[in-house]
């Protein structure tokens, strides 16, 4: 007994701490066998018979009263003896009166506060965790109650100024934890009024105790008493604050009486103590609400003194010998000061992080201080260091918020954080990371633009980046002259000296004879030229005309003299300047006199160097006749005009061994054929701008024939010369670049005759690429002439490794880039030889992506242009107008200005796949984004972006405005094209690509298709529409769309809008013609489906389409042996899976039905329900089936027992699909045994086998009752299958591939796991019986038994009598279970393993 009263003390100290301590002392065995003989009350009072009758016996000395029967029990019995007494009301004031005489011993009144003693018999039948003591038991009996609270409040001032008695219970705590949670209060309100007169006479650390106790005795209807009298107790009694805020906080008041108690207490803010700190913070943050949230916030802030959270430790101390003198516990400890200041920022952190309102109340109580930024002016420091390791990131955000630190600190700090900003600015434009350096130059900007005269002071900082461009790009250069120009080229004298050092500059970079350098310096020049006349403009806006500052003017026109004077004897150098120069005039930024003095001179200069009479015969021995060719009109020879294009490029390549020196002659103006095409740029952009557009003056040259030769190679072509090739292929890019300037210049003419010479140019290019392709096809070591100047264009130029480049080499003539027809040679043999080095130098790698195509091809492969897009020159957003083009009558004229005929024009097909071709590399380059866009190691970053610098002048909101504006002519395309199918099936009998199909017709057609879904597809994938501002944009191009099924006569909703275009794309899907077609109208759907509010139906429809796709025989090129194929059929089945409804029924068709005709088939035939899957598909169909099975029943959650029947049903049928599936799957590698589909089996195996475990056990457990065969049937099936996962790891150490031997030791793990789960799950249902361990022999894939293993089966299992035919087939289940798993667990159960098979 003594023992077990023990442990019943132990128990209670959970709850009385200090009566526990004591019992622990006195109730030993000894101390009980003392009072053995006398420890039971002998009285014969009411209350003692009472007692006794109910069920406890009170005990005397130490000893716990004892009670017989349960608690409740107890005091029902009491209250029924009560009540039937006799002398019933009467009795009740006898039986309070003995209680009292009882209790006047202070033993028996400790006995009746400490909890009773529960019978072993009691307490074997009833599961009550603690006794109560006397005193709590009868407190909860109502008629009780009063009288007993009435003697205990009594009884208690006679304890409290005693000290702790020997056995060290303290009584007043005892005491009044009596009335912690009874389950009713009679007389809350009289109860609440002892209680506040109890704390008011009490000594402070009982007041503690009491206030803290309160929200444990008194009910709900009581809180708002007590929270009036401890409000008034909070302004008497300052040590108590601490407690009164926690009891507020605990208890239901009026939010209007707890703001009055937060102003009282945020008025006592400034002389609390650290430690009472944090709890006074977190109750006046609980007290705030939405309405008020601001105003508590910044009043908090502004009351609350920082000095807090930066005290020095002597302060501290001070503060803390500031605590409550009677505290004599150690809760006011030294020790525990310091963690008050984490604590208080560990309340302020939860608080903003879980309470909205809060953290929106900080955020802007911050942003209301206009002097915020003084508070951090003294850690500018660390804000800029920790900008500079925020620009180090790879993630786009976290750069761009290192670069608003940047901004924000120069903004509002003072001028030596400005100038600390601006220096680690120009630091990150010096670390030659390209990243960085643009961030940096794009923050340098915003400084200028936000404050110029600040950033003037810092000039010289900036100005330090000239020193550093040898490793900064075209655009950064740009925008670094920019930033300069902007700070030199003002109204203030103050930046004079910047403007003299620029200039030193450029003239220095001019003047050098290294390539690079002078092209840093005609860069340098223009941009410099540009700001000078944007801020002559600007002035003349704010100023009478005659007060211009016509030295600026002076100054802009003498710049522009000596760039052009500086690189006239440069042909590439001079390419660049007019490209840079045609930009300047592109962006408006040169007044009208400008033009006046640049237009003639452009115009004299184009024509004489490169416009020829029609009637003048060229002089040279040419090694082809020359021809005038490519003229739209039929020429009088006495006036007509043609492109001197063959002889100015003869005069380069095959004369220029004799010629450098002629070409040296003073006065000799040197002319180009690489400038033929910047110049006119030039030319026509200066005619437009000052003639509002009109081009009338030079529409002549876009008519013009070019002097060339017969360019059709026919049989000529194996028999001309390395040379001559080069030389054909250089004549051709330079007339196709010359073609496609002329486009560029005269797409936005409106007369039709306009419009029909411009188709026939397009004509013209088409013809010349497929000349070009024959070409270059027998000419594997080419490198085109130059068409885009700026530096960037080295990093495409591939290395020659030829004959003629060794050469060359002997020469002089490094690298050999240029040496056939780049025409870039100056004639200087000095220049041309450090022209050249210099190119090398800037790119040591290896060749590019066009030499490895052709190499080791023996000339007679196909190539593709799109290797070449450096190199050719950048058709214009602009020109894409062409296809709102159709029928266009071109009126041929007579001699005397009269219609002598008429001839149709119209865009035909491959006129078209050439603008969607460039459109859709446009789009894809603009508006993809950029983490998508990553080049690969150690490839440059602005090779994506050569060909494309006009693209970029525009924003891509702007490029998506032009694209919605051609989304009508598109869909008319796209119409026209989709009828042009659906006719050759109906000609073909139901067959796209019947017998009677031209293949080039239907090739071009079909790529017309393909180029029109990837435009649309790029317009609405692009993330910007995410964006409010952009939601118009969305909404017109979705109106395009819908407006082809039926006329919008009202506004709708998005919604409706996309489900009629998803509607009137899906009509396009009978029609494609190829598998790659199909797979883009899917995803394009895929991206209305994203933007719908009711995606449902939609991916139900992208899901048959798919199927679809899946289930059609494709040709044309369809070959299931090309990489990019497999790539778009690995996507296409991932879509499927993704998005039909049951991705389990999916699997198990193609699995169970397709899969099966596949093995039946010949060796070269395919599925006939899935023609796409073949046997070289299979592994693809395989890898994704598998993938997506795993996906899926790991998103599968896991039941658990409160679901009701009917879900466990439908998990279970659930599961023993999924298995069935597995079982599909898994068997097939005895048939397909290649390595990948066994990487496959193991790598999903192991995966499908944890959700197994996951998901689908915990189901099992209570399952197995009720559905027994159910779950029997699953596991044998498993089973079987973990088993054939075993035999795989066996193959795989046999055959010792590494590739696949990796993936075992996992694999073995997780079988493990699975025997160790289904016999916790065995024993769970009472099963464990059936449960039996045997070993498995080491087999084969083919079920062999692997013959170097010694392993023997275990065949003896247990089974008691009485077991069922189920339990049975249990046993033989889960052994098997067991066997399948790996050698590892046998290890573990049984003596006999096979070491050796591991």
């Amino acid at each position: 007994i003594s023992k077990r009263t023990l442990s019943k003390s132990e128990d209670k100290e959970t709850l009385m701490e200090d009566a526990s301590r004591a019992r622990k002392k006195s109730l030993s065995k000894k101390t009980k066998e003392s009072f053995a003989s006398n420890e039971v009350e002998e009285n014969d009072s009411v209350f003692v018979r009472l007692l006794k009758t109910s069920g406890l016996v009170l005990k005397t000395g130490e000893n716990q009263n004892q009670l017989a029967v349960d608690q409740i029990i107890f005091q029902k019995k009491l209250l029924q003896s009560l009540r039937k007494h006799p002398s019933y009301p009467k009795v009740i004031e006898e039986f309070v009166d003995g209680l009292e005489s009882y209790i006047e011993d202070h033993d028996s009144f400790r006995n009746c506060l400490l909890s009773c003693e529960r019978l072993h018999d009691e307490e074997a039948s009833m599961g009550a965790s603690y006794s109560k003591s006397l005193i709590k038991l009868l407190l909860g009996i109502d008629i009780l109650q009063p009288a007993i609270i009435k003697i205990l409040f009594e009884k208690l001032p006679e304890f409290l100024f005693k000290t702790s008695s020997s056995d060290g219970i303290n009584m007043p705590r005892l005491i009044f934890s009596q009335l912690k949670w009874l389950d009713r209060i009679v007389d809350g309100k009289d109860l609440t009024t002892k209680i506040m007169q109890l704390i008011s006479i009490a000594p402070v650390y009982l007041q503690h105790d009491f206030v803290t106790s309160l929200p444990e005795i008194l009910g709900d209807a009581q809180h708002a008493d007590v929270g009036k009298e401890l409000s008034d107790l909070l302004m008497e009694n300052t040590p108590l604050t601490v407690p009164i805020l926690d009891v507020l906080s605990s208890l239901r008041l009026d939010p209007t009486f707890l703001s009055k108690v937060r102003q009282l207490v945020m008025g006592k803010l400034s002389s609390v103590a650290l430690v009472d700190l944090p709890v006074i913070i977190k109750f006046i943050l609980h007290s705030i609400t939405a309405t008020n949230a601001l105003e508590v916030i910044s009043e908090l802030r502004e009351r609350l003194d920082l000095q807090h959270f930066i005290l020095p430790s002597m302060f501290q101390a001070s503060q803390i010998k500031l605590k409550i003198t009677g505290a004599s516990s150690s809760e006011y400890q030294e020790d525990d000061s310091p963690n008050c200041v984490m604590l208080l920022f560990d309340i302020l952190k939860l608080t903003v992080r879980y309470e909205k309102i809060i953290s929106e109340a900080w955020i802007k109580a911050i942003e209301n201080i206009e002097s915020k930024h003084k508070v951090l002016k003294d850690i500018c420091p660390s804000i800029l260091l920790l900008a500079q390791s925020l620009f180090h990131s790879q993630d786009q955000n976290i750069i761009l918020f290192g670069s608003l630190l940047y901004k924000y600190s120069f903004k509002f700090f003072d001028t030596y954080c400005q100038q600390e900003a601006v220096g680690a600015l120009v630091t990150h434009v010096c670390s030659g990371n390209e990243t960085e350096v643009d961030t940096a130059l794009n923050v340098l900007l915003e400084l200028i633009r936000l404050n110029p005269s600040a950033m003037r002071l810092n000039a010289v900082f900036v100005k330090g980046i000239l020193d550093y461009l040898d490793n900064m790009s075209p655009q950064q250069i740009r925008k670094l002259f920019y930033i300069l120009s902007m700070l030199a080229f003002s109204k203030h004298e103050a930046s004079s000296h910047i403007q003299d050092d620029m200039h030193l500059v450029v003239r220095k970079q001019l003047s050098s004879t290294i390539f690079k350098y002078k092209l840093i310096g005609i860069i340098g020049a223009i941009t410099m030229a540009g700001v000078m006349a944007t801020d002559r403009i600007i002035s003349a806006l704010t100023q009478r005309r005659d007060d211009l500052n016509n030295e600026q003017c002076t100054q802009v026109t003498s710049l522009l003299q000596l760039v052009h004077s500086c690189s006239e004897q440069s042909p590439r150098a001079s390419a660049l300047y007019y490209d840079e120069f045609a930009n300047l005039i592109q962006e408006g930024k040169l007044t009208p006199e400008t033009l006046e003095w640049i237009g003639p001179t452009v115009f004299n200069d184009f024509q004489d160097a490169f416009v020829v009479d029609l009637c003048v015969i060229p002089e040279g021995d040419f090694p082809f006749p020359v021809k005038a060719l490519y003229g739209l009109e039929e020429y009088d020879t006495r006036d007509g005009i043609v492109i001197n294009l063959l002889p100015l490029l003869f005069s380069q390549e095959f004369e220029k061994e004799g010629s450098q020196m002629t070409s040296q002659e003073p006065g000799k103006k040197l002319v180009s054929p690489l400038c033929l095409a910047p110049h006119f740029r030039l030319l026509r952009l200066c005619v437009a701008r000052q003639h509002n557009g009109n081009l009338e003056e030079i529409d002549g040259l876009l008519d013009c024939p070019i002097f060339l030769t017969d360019l059709e190679p026919g049989e000529k072509l194996e028999s001309m010369s390395l040379k001559e090739r080069s030389f054909m292929c250089s004549l051709i890019f330079l007339s196709l670049n010359w073609f496609r300037e002329v486009v560029n210049a005269f797409c936005r003419q409106t007369s039709p005759e306009m419009k029909g010479k411009v188709l026939s140019r397009l004509k013209n290019i088409v013809e010349l690429q497929e000349i070009l392709e024959k070409y270059l096809a027998v000419t594997p070591d080419y490198v085109p002439p130059l068409a885009n100047f700026d530096l960037e264009t080295l990093d495409v130029i591939p290395h020659s490794n030829s004959a003629a480049s060794g050469k060359n080499r002997k020469t002089g003539k490094i690298g050999g880039r240029k040496r056939k027809a780049d025409g870039s040679k100056a004639p200087s043999p000095d220049t041309l030889s450090k022209e050249d080095n210099s190119e090398c130098d800037a790119v040591p790698t290896g060749r590019s992506q066009l030499e490895k195509e052709l190499t080791g091809k023996e000339g007679k492969t196909s190539v593709s242009l799109q290797n070449y897009s450096a190199f050719f020159r950048e058709v214009d957003i602009e020109v894409f107008s062409i296809l709102h083009c159709g029928l266009v009558t071109k009126f041929i004229l007579d001699t005397e200005m009269n219609t002598e005929a008429t001839e149709v024009v119209q865009l035909g097909p491959p006129e078209l796949l050439f603008l969607l071709e460039d459109l859709s590399h446009k789009l894809d380059n603009m508006l993809t984004p950029s983490f998508t866009k990553r080049n690969p190691f150690l490839k440059n970053k602005g090779n994506r972006n050569i060909g494309f610098s006009h693209l970029h002048l525009k924003s891509a909101p702007e490029v998506v405005h032009c694209v919605v504006q051609l989304l009508t002519p598109m869909c008319n395309h796209l119409e026209n094209i989709h009828n042009y199918f659906q006719s050759l099936v109906a000609e073909n009998h139901g067959e796209v690509d019947g017998p009677g199909v031209k293949p080039q017709e239907h090739h071009i057609m079909a790529s017309c298709y393909q180029r029109l879904l990837q435009i649309f597809h790029g317009i609405f994938a692009w993330n910007g529409f995410f964006n409010l501002g952009y939601h118009n944009l969305l909404y017109s191009a979705l109106e395009v769309l819908a407006s082809r099924l039926k006329q919008i006569e009202h506004e709708q909703s998005l919604e409706e809008l996309v489900s009629q275009s998803f509607n009137y794309l899906q009509n396009f899907h009978p029609s494609i013609p190829s598998f790659q077609c199909g797979l883009y109208l899917i995803r394009l759907l895929m991206v209305l489906l994203e933007k719908s509010t009711a995606p449902a139906p939609k991916k139900e429809k992208i899901a048959s389409l798919a199927r679809q796709c899946l289930c059609r025989a494709w040709s044309h090129g369809e070959k299931e042996k090309n990489s990019t194929f497999n790539e778009q059929l690995h996507d296409m089945l991932c879509i499927y899976l993704e998005h039909t409804d049951n991705v389990l029924k999916a699997i198990e068709e193609i699995a169970g039905i397709g899969v099966p005709e596949l093995i039946n088939s010949p060796k070269d035939a395919s599925s006939s329900t899935f023609p796409t899957l073949t046997r070289h598909t299979f592994v693809i169909f395989f890898r994704v089936m598998m993938a997506e099975l795993e996906k899926t029943v790991k998103g599968l959650q896991a039941g658990t027992a409160a679901d009701s029947q009917q879900i466990h049903e439908e998990k279970l049928l659930y599961w023993n699909m999924a298995v069935r599936d597995f079982s599909i799957l898994i068997n097939l590698m005895k048939v397909f045994d290649s390595h990948p589909v066994l990487h496959v089996c193991l790598k999903y195996g192991r995966l499908f086998v944890e959700a197994f475990l996951k998901q689908c056990m915990p189901l099992l457990d209570f399952s197995f009752r009720k559905h027994r065969e159910d779950v029997l049937s699953l596991l044998e099936t498993f089973q079987l299958d973990t088993r054939l996962l075993h035999h795989l790891c066996g193959h795989s150490k046999i055959h010792q591939d590494m590739r696949l031997t990796k993936h075992v030791p996992l694999l073995k793990k997780t079988l493990e796991l699975l025997v160790c789960r289904v016999k916790a799950m065995l024993v769970l249902n009472n099963c464990r019986e059936a449960f039996w361990l045997g070993n498995l022999k080491n087999r084969d894939l083919q079920g062999e038994e692997i013959i170097s293993q010694n392993s023997q089966e275990s065949t003896a299992y247990e089974s008691e009598g009485g077991t069922s035919s189920q339990l049975t087939k249990s046993k033989a289940t889960e052994d098997g279970e067991d066997d399948e798993a790996s050698d590892g667990e046998k290890e573990q159960y049984s003596d006999e393993s096979d070491d050796n098979s591991d």
